[in-house]
């Protein structure tokens, strides 16, 4: 079982020298993090893990066991799986039992390499009524309203009359409510009690119909509000019926990118956590990072306001640029670095796949043109209350400073180290515990004050 608990303040880094969480006066004070079964503070790094290519008998065969051993290998402690409702229930009521046994093979292969799994209902442009993948066909109605392909522009597509029409129909027709709440309920029955599993994330990038006269964040904020709270809240309850204890993910529409601020209501839950996106719109399009925009300033404040207000732990489920090459993108990444971690227990980075476009990594393994600024070490556990973590890149030192657990907490706490040769020294009653390549442990008496240096030899 894994609980929130109240953030706690840090210190600061810059963008340039490495990344730093819980600053003093940062927008994480009042933001919780997340806590396991011993009351130690999680910090979540990984990436998302996907076959969007094949379908039917095939679908997932591109997920390998290879995928959670080098991402582990590289440091990474987290996945998020994307599963697609239209090949869990290719008809309505008739669930895919090869699908499932497909999905538990993979958490078995990440339980494994100890990688925690976020089981993400993935949606893109609705579903395969539109040429992608996500909501079953026989669970779409466009009440006959016009659908043009933009296969340049595919987000475009969102924007379709039909396609803002399938989702006002997902979230308003009772029967396609009860029709995805058992869906949820079969999942979380089937691999609630699987240890892998972190959390389920109830749909990806959820979208909905603009009204004449709207602007695009007043839509994004009237959806949010009046559709996708009262579908979360439906859902967690279908979740709750098979399990208790897993994290239930909730995303804001993508318009958050943008940097406004959601309106997502209260999720009535005690387990919830945020998961907005972090993409920008220029980037995407192929555009270069423009430090002088402000942009990851504005996301950060907008995206920051919903977890303060209603004291849920943030995860970003995906981030990323596509070209990584262009002239400011190594700033880009040091950047989003340091924001990723003044606010968040986490991220999954998009996407961990062998090649070229998205891919974390290239056909032999290697980091992709700085996607290596992703790979740093980390606190992955921490028995204890954290005072100050950062990292400093420039002189390849990790420093975590923390108050331990009293008599009846955790001893341990765990770090990860990405690949490469670190000296890791703790003082303060502490003991390093070294146990395997990329792994340490630190072992503190009750009530110390521990730090903890993390150097690159």
């Amino acid at each position: 079982m894994l609980a929130p608990t109240t953030a706690h303040a840090g210190a600061t880094a810059t963008a340039r020298a490495g990344t730093a969480a819980r600053a003093g006066e940062s927008p994480a004070d009042g933001i919780p993090v997340l806590t396991d079964d011993r009351g130690r503070v999680l910090t979540l790094r990984g990436w998302n893990v996907e076959d969007k290519a094949n379908r039917g008998d095939a679908a997932l065969s591109a997920v390998t066991e290879k995928h959670f051993r080098d991402m582990r290998a590289k440091g990474f402690n987290f996945a998020r799986l994307l599963v697609f409702w239209d090949d869990l229930e290719p008809r309505p009521g008739r669930y895919s039992q090869d699908y499932l046994r497909k999905i538990g093979r993979i958490l078995d292969w990440a339980e494994k390499h100890d990688v925690k799994v976020l089981l993400d209902a993935h949606q893109d442009v609705f579903g395969p009524a539109f040429g992608h993948r996500g909501i079953p066909a026989w669970a779409t109605r466009t009440d006959g309203l016009p659908f043009t392909p933009r296969p340049d522009d595919w987000f475009s597509e969102y924007f379709e009359p039909a396609v803002q029409r399938a989702f006002t129909h997902l979230y308003e027709d009772e029967d396609l409510r009860r029709a995805q709440a058992r869906m949820w309920r079969l999942l979380a029955d089937r691999f609630g009690d699987h240890p892998a599993v972190l959390g389920y994330d109830l749909i990806n990038e959820p979208m909905g119909e603009v009204r004449e006269g709207e602007d695009l964040a007043t839509a994004a904020r009237r959806i949010e509000r009046d559709q996708l709270t009262p579908l979360y809240n439906r859902l967690a309850d279908a979740v709750r019926r098979a399990d208790r204890d897993a994290w239930i993910f909730v995303e804001p529409t993508p318009i958050v990118g943008e940097g406004v601020p959601t309106g997502l209501g209260r999720i009535h839950d005690p387990k919830v956590v945020y998961a907005p996106h972090f993409y920008n719109t220029g980037m995407e399009a192929g555009a270069d990072y423009d430090p002088a925009a402000g942009w990851i300033e504005t996301y950060e404040r907008a995206v920051t306001l919903y977890p303060k207000e209603y004291k849920v732990p943030v995860v970003v489920g995906e981030w990323g640029p596509l070209n990584n090459t262009l002239p400011h993108m190594n700033r880009f990444y040091r950047e989003a670095m340091a924001s990723l971690g003044r606010y968040g227990s986490g991220w999954a980075g998009y996407v961990w796949c062998y090649g070229g476009g998205y891919c974390a990594v290239d056909g032999s393994g290697a980091f992709r043109t700085n996607k290596e600024l992703t790979a740093e070490p980390y606190a992955e556990a921490v028995a204890g209350r954290i005072r100050s973590t950062a990292y400093d890149r420039e002189a390849g030192v990790y420093r975590l400073s923390y108050d331990a657990a009293g008599p009846r907490g955790s001893r341990v706490t765990e770090l990860s180290l990405p690949p490469g040769d670190w000296r890791v020294t703790a003082g303060g009653a502490a003991l390093v515990l070294r146990e395997e390549k990329g792994r340490a442990r630190v072992l503190a008496a009750p009530g110390a004050r521990v730090t903890v240096t993390v150097t690159r030899r």
